[in-house]
């Protein structure tokens, strides 16, 4: 579906991901804070690992974009293994928190999963305004 959109589609949607995922992650710390502080803590921390993690993938691709023509298996096993990485940090960082601290761990968790709600809706939005839906 979504190798049909325009090439100026895809980083307003990654933008206006991004905001939303603020504004959303905003109201869960507001929420949070009123259960536990430290869980509307983990939940700001939550997104902002998202926010900084799509930061990482878009570097790379642009980076993979740069350096030219690759064999499709070259790029696959260059962005996979980076992308291992990436979310093994996110994993550590997470169930080190929740061994910490319950509710800042559950936080995180709960930040990470706004920030993929927020992006599933938009990817629905721009793929039902496409007509493809």
């Amino acid at each position: 579906m979504l190798e049909n959109l325009s090439p100026t589609t895809l980083p307003r949607l990654l933008r206006r991901t991004v905001l939303s995922a603020i504004v959303a992650g905003a109201v869960g710390f507001i929420v949070g804070v009123m259960i536990n502080p430290l869980g509307g803590l983990g939940v700001v921390v939550g997104v902002g690992l998202a926010i900084v993690n799509l930061r990482f993938l878009d570097r790379r691709v642009a980076q993979l974009e740069i350096q030219g023509e690759k064999s499709t298996k070259a790029v696959r096993r260059q962005l996979g293994g980076n992308t291992v990485s990436r979310l093994s940090v996110m994993t550590v960082v997470a169930i080190g928190a929740l061994l910490l601290d319950t509710a800042l761990g559950i936080g995180i968790v709960a930040g990470l999963v706004i920030y993929q709600i927020v992006f599933v809706v938009n990817v629905l939005g721009v793929v039902a305004k496409q007509g493809d839906m």
